[in-house]
């Protein structure tokens, strides 16, 4: 009968307190919260400061250290802040995180240059940055 006491008088002590627990925020980022704006170079950044350039025509990447003199960038392969690899295959952005092993499709065909700025291409392959 004691037992039965105690364990009535903690249950009822239970329900009168309030449980309150702290939980951590998380910080999301949402691509589309970033404020894009469509480039007006068409250029994105790099890694070792190089930067990109599509030609919409025929699909290929050109690569420029200074913006004045452009090269074809032969295998179509750059490279984002994470050191991914992307390319585009297929009418598709594609990136790799192993050295080109696999590839995989790039979430909203956005990423971030190795200048910090987000990039994505739309539909029609024009160059946005945010």
């Amino acid at each position: 009968m004691k037992k039965l006491i105690l364990v009535a008088a903690l249950f009822t002590l239970a329900l009168g307190m309030e449980a309150k627990m702290r939980v951590p925020e998380l910080l999301t980022v949402k691509f589309n919260d970033l404020k894009w704006m469509k480039s007006e170079t068409g250029n994105w950044m790099g890694s070792n400061k190089t930067w990109y350039k599509l030609n919409t025509q025929d699909a290929t990447i050109w690569m420029s250290t200074d913006r004045k003199k452009w090269d074809l960038c032969k295998d179509g392969i750059w490279q984002d802040k994470d050191g991914k690899w992307l390319q585009i295959v297929d009418m598709d952005l594609k990136w790799s995180a192993d050295d080109g092993k696999t590839w995989t499709t790039v979430p909203e065909w956005t990423w971030q240059g190795a200048d910090g700025k987000w990039y994505k291409f739309e539909k029609d392959w024009n160059v946005w940055v945010a």
